[in-house]
């Protein structure tokens, strides 16, 4: 695409994008920090706990837990490693297919999830939703459910701009 045929974000558009870069670079760090500082867990770490645990005594496949994760399938097996040196969970293969890996929740892993979540709430909370109208958080779903189903989506062809 040329520089002339660049769609560009009009003014209102700047106006939403620019507090939006702000929370996506902030609000991962911030999350980082207090699991880090209260729990000795990454955010990261405490996804993949929150999915297993979610998940049942199945676990799940590992390339399935990289996809619930949002994870690349690399960064996963270094984390589900340190977490298995932590006793807090466990990897098998998977009886239906010997080639596939499964990882499920360990009980030492259960309480450390338990021990982490209520300060993790308490952040998400006062970061997130303490400042908003209940209409708002469902607003907010909305728009997050949308802009989710258009990072999950493949990516097509881009469509030159109408006109």
């Amino acid at each position: 695409m040329s520089a002339d045929e660049t769609r560009w974000l009009d003014a209102n558009e700047q106006d939403a994008w620019k507090p939006l870069v702000s929370v996506l670079l902030m609000l991962p760090s911030a999350l980082d920090a207090q699991l880090q500082r209260q729990s000795n867990l990454t955010f990261y770490e405490f996804v993949v706990l929150a999915e297993l645990e979610q998940a049942g005594n199945g676990g799940y496949r590992m390339t399935e837990l990289a996809a619930v994760t949002s994870g690349a399938l690399s960064r996963l097996s270094q984390v589900v490693t340190r977490m298995e040196q932590r006793k807090w969970v466990a990897r098998t293969p998977d009886p239906l297919d010997g080639r596939a890996t499964r990882v499920r929740l360990r009980p030492a892993g259960a309480r450390q999830l338990a021990a982490a979540t209520p300060g993790h709430l308490e952040t998400v909370r006062r970061l997130v939703f303490d400042e908003l109208t209940p209409a708002q958080v469902q607003q907010l779903r909305r728009l997050m459910v949308k802009i989710s189903a258009t990072l999950s989506a493949p990516e097509s062809p881009s469509k030159p701009p109408p006109g």
